[in-house]
């Protein structure tokens, strides 16, 4: 409930639970996985008998891996954007949803509404806005940098009213989260609005993404015997992250290799082994526009805050903007699917990887979102027009409402 430590800096699992393929043996659907690969972190706690629920409740949505190309060209796609507000951001803010409206069920939190403040570079707003709408007991401030997202992204953070609170900040996603790591931070805010955080820097918002991994890899090595690859766009670092803890919990998974765009923080480190976080740059792929990734401290942790350890742990490779348009259209001749611009880095890396690399690994190209919320960069590419998801489009004929303000704490609290 609290998202950040006392100290202001992020919670971390004491020890990652080491769990076995056989472990999950006959059990096959997502949420029958997730409570099962999660239990362990709600073993004695208040949750534990309600962890099935949970998932059954939150993980309600498809997150298929399909299977793309022929012959030497074939690799899988995880499509995470199959929840209500069409991004991966669905499973986290769903499942912290499901268990925070228990706690507060329960009194635990006290009379106060609880007050959840969340950062956006694009799709967590919108996920977690969805999740905990008219929820009783709840209100959430979304914070997204104006002019920063797209049309359609922007509508999402916005459409809500009621319990959300949405406001454009004048500047970039960087000074959304320090807000929000500010407010969380004010011992004297958060008792006075009970704040608590659904960023990924809440770890409830990291397990059930992990779970997604352990699904992938598990079906992969069922039907191969052969461990999965991954190939993941990142931005703030949880979906990566996500992985990584998934592949030291024991799941059979061999390479990771992150995709950004632009702003190349993660790959200057792997570089040169020194962390320089930097302003974001604003390109297509808006969602990942993060200079200083959050979680970055959590994977330097995990690795003993040595670079060559978290080189071995993963690899990273920036794409341009014109690499992401080029690469939109080309996958969409090649196939006929239309990618959004986040997906599109990740394909661009897969297919510049080695050849020798790709022909003997089971790769997975995970997409983040559905190509339908970046219409104004996707459609103009492909010449063609994009029909938005049901919810989607049903979310669009909301009314949006909104205000604008500056990177000011006194003036997030004062909306407060």
């Amino acid at each position: 409930m609290s998202g950040t430590a006392p100290d202001g800096g992020l919670y971390v699992p004491e020890i990652l639970p080491v769990r076995t393929i056989d472990e999950f043996a006959g059990v096959e659907r997502f949420d029958e996985i997730s409570a099962l690969w999660l239990q362990p972190f709600f073993s004695g706690s208040s949750l534990q008998a309600e962890l099935p629920a949970v998932c059954s409740e939150a993980l309600n949505f498809p997150v298929p891996l399909k299977s793309i190309g022929q012959g030497n060209d074939t690799f899988s796609v995880l499509e995470l954007f199959h929840g209500p507000t069409a991004a991966f951001k669905d499973v986290g803010a769903r499942f912290l949803a499901a268990t925070m409206v228990r706690i507060i069920d329960t009194g635990a939190t006290g009379k106060t509404p609880v007050t959840i403040i969340v950062a956006t570079s694009g799709d967590t707003g919108g996920a977690v806005a969805a999740a905990y709408h008219r929820r009783p007991g709840v209100r959430v401030m979304v914070l997204f940098p104006d002019g920063r997202v797209s049309p359609r992204q922007q509508h999402q953070l916005t459409c809500w009213g009621d319990n959300i609170i949405s406001l454009a900040v004048r500047g970039e996603f960087d000074d959304c989260q320090r807000l929000a790591k500010e407010a969380l931070a004010d011992r004297e805010i958060s008792a006075r609005h009970n704040l608590c955080s659904a960023n990924s820097i809440n770890v409830g918002r990291l397990l059930p993404q992990s779970a997604y991994y352990a699904r992938a890899s598990l079906e992969i090595f069922r039907n191969s015997g052969k461990k999965a690859s991954f190939v993941i766009p990142t931005g703030n670092l949880g979906n990566g992250l996500a992985c990584v803890w998934a592949r030291r919990m024991g799941m059979p998974i061999e390479n990771i290799v992150f995709a950004t765009n632009a702003n190349t923080t993660i790959p200057d480190y792997l570089s040169s082994g020194s962390w320089s976080p930097r302003a974001s740059i604003a390109t297509l792929a808006s969602a990942m526009d993060v200079g200083n990734p959050s979680n970055m401290e959590r994977l330097r942790l995990l690795n003993d805050d040595n670079a060559e350890q978290v080189r071995q742990e993963i690899s990273a490779f920036p794409v341009t903007d014109e690499t992401i348009r080029e690469t939109i259209a080309e996958e969409y001749r090649r196939y006929g699917i239309a990618w959004c611009p986040h997906t599109a880095t990740a394909l661009h890396v897969y297919r510049n990887l080695p050849q020798s690399v790709r022909r003997t690994g089971n790769w997975v190209v995970v997409a983040t979102a559905h190509a339908a919320k970046f219409d104004t960069i996707v459609e103009p590419l492909l010449g063609a027009e994009i029909t938005p998801p049901a919810e989607l489009a049903a979310l669009l004929k909301w009314p949006a409402q909104y205000d604008t303000v500056s990177a000011s704490l006194d003036e997030i609290t004062a909306y407060l």
